[in-house]
């Protein structure tokens, strides 16, 4: 039975729905840490529910709870809320609303059975998962980042970070989540006893890294509650100083929503400021940089000669060919390359 429990209509189709539909939406994400025995089962009924009120995005399941970057019609929110709030572990939990928000974030809905709702690499079973980091909120993070001990780290990953970040943040140059956690407890080996200040997107990656470094001997380990989203709503609510610069990246179809209006990265390509993330257009490609304007006009979208080119063959020469050549998305991680590069035929 869960195997018909999908979009059944062609992804671009679903793209082109989403793109010329004038229906007003709501974007958010939303986690929670919570035993459920059966995934498979949850997952079904949670695609059933939700399918009939209209909710776009990507949910990812595990025995472990539940973590879902999501939209759903303007009009309908309250009632998504209503239903949303009938499963009695997310009755009430923090729903973190989009702050830059064309309502363009997504255009099916996938739920997806997953080990972990973030993939971490950790052994829960070897330290308590529930023994998290204090939560801050937007007024207690400002109060804390002026103390000249502090020590504020980004626990995302390097092309998140490259277009935001709050001032004087430790980035590490890692691709995933996996990565970061061991190389920050590398870099703060010498700071255990220093008020540590952790941050991602929405707050879930720093939920259970703030237990494993708490485990791991550090004594103040703090997280910005709800992440970039929820500190961006406090600061603007209250009045607050914003201490985040740039963009927050998102993973749905807009890649970023700003948060202050400085530019901090620059084009891959050029070398102008721009923090607008883009996949290479490419489909053989794909990979993930940072194009100006200028460039996304000049190179039709692409991230180098090569894959201008080939974009432009007749999709039964591009399929002949696709074999026999290797491209910047096939070769490098997200945003690793220099988006200029010629890549070779593969031998």
């Amino acid at each position: 039975m869960s195997r018909r429990l999908h979009n059944l209509v062609n992804n671009d189709e679903l793209k082109r729905r989403m793109e010329t539909s004038e229906e007003a939406r709501t974007t958010l994400s939303f986690y929670q840490y919570h035993q459920i025995d059966n995934p498979q089962a949850f997952r079904d009924q949670l695609f059933r529910d939700w399918s009939k009120l209209g909710v776009f995005g990507r949910i990812y399941v595990a025995k472990e709870g539940i973590n879902g970057q999501i939209s759903v019609p303007t009009a309908g929110f309250e009632a998504f809320k209503a239903e949303m709030f009938r499963i009695p572990f997310l009755n009430g939990i923090r729903l973190n609303i989009a702050i830059d928000d064309d309502g363009k974030s997504f255009y099916k809905l996938k739920i997806k059975v997953r080990d972990k709702i973030v993939a971490d690499g950790l052994d829960d079973e070897t330290f308590d998962v529930t023994k998290r980091g204090k939560h801050l909120s937007a007024r207690e993070v400002n109060e804390l980042m002026a103390r000249e001990d502090a020590i504020v780290v980004d626990m995302r990953n390097h092309y998140e970070s490259e277009v935001g970040y709050f001032k004087d943040a430790i980035r590490p140059d890692v691709e995933t989540f996996r990565e970061a956690l061991p190389l920050v407890e590398d870099m703060l080996q010498d700071a255990k006893d220093k008020p540590i200040i952790m941050y991602c997107t929405g707050g879930i990656r720093c939920e259970k890294a703030s237990a494993y470094y708490l485990h791991k001997g550090f004594e103040a380990v703090h997280m910005i509650d709800g992440g970039i989203i929820e500190y961006a709503r406090q600061c603007e609510e209250e009045g607050l100083e914003n201490q985040f610069l740039g963009k927050n990246f998102v993973f749905d179809e807009r890649l970023g929503e700003r948060i202050s209006g400085e530019i901090v990265s620059k084009c891959h390509q050029c070398g102008k400021p721009s923090d607008t993330h883009t996949n290479c257009v490419n489909t053989a490609c794909h990979i993930l940089f940072i194009q100006c304007e200028e460039c996304a006009e000049k190179h039709q979208g692409c991230c180098s000669k090569e894959c201008t080119d080939f974009a432009a063959l007749p999709e039964e020469e591009q399929e002949r060919l696709r074999p026999t050549m290797s491209f910047n998305g096939t070769k490098f991680g997200k945003g690793r390359y220099k988006a200029n590069r010629q890549s070779d035929p593969v031998i």
